[in-house]
């Protein structure tokens, strides 16, 4: 638990807090689909299953017309969101307060900007998601190869 609880305070220091969006964003170097790979093996190298992949940017695109966003700058060259679970963890987190199943499943983003790649999750409460937030962080520096 120390290991975990050191690993997030250095990540503190390495993240930035987006206030606005509540997240915490890593910067990637490499490509948006080096990107992907790396985040989907090192949640998988964890024994944990992606249960979704979300392809938010792909849809964004796609609905632009739709939603009247004809000729708008796309917000994302490209953008996903994987969501997964650890029954471990949940069950800890739920079992020190139930209403922490809000926060499930979890979610690590990435997404490409101006070029630039970048990874994420929401930043989690104080108090038992911090466990949560800890893993996540550990996903992410795997994936950045930190």
């Amino acid at each position: 638990m120390k290991k975990a609880l050191a690993l997030s305070a250095a990540l503190a220091l390495s993240a930035s807090a987006a206030s606005a969006q509540h997240a915490l964003t890593f910067p990637f170097d490499g490509s948006f689909e080096d990107a992907t790979f790396a985040v989907e093996n090192a949640i998988i190298n964890r024994g944990l299953v992606i249960d979704y992949t979300s392809h938010v940017g792909d849809m964004l695109n796609r609905t632009a017309e739709d939603v009247g966003a004809e000729g708008a700058e796309p917000i994302f060259e490209e953008a996903e969101i994987y969501l997964f679970c650890s029954a471990a963890i949940s069950r800890r987190v739920m079992e020190a307060d139930p209403m922490n199943i809000v926060h499930c499943p979890y979610s690590i983003f990435v997404m490409q900007r101006d070029g630039q790649v970048m990874l994420g999750h929401r930043d989690y409460p104080d108090g038992p998601m911090q466990e949560v937030e800890a893993v996540l962080d550990s996903i992410i520096l795997e994936a950045t190869g930190q």
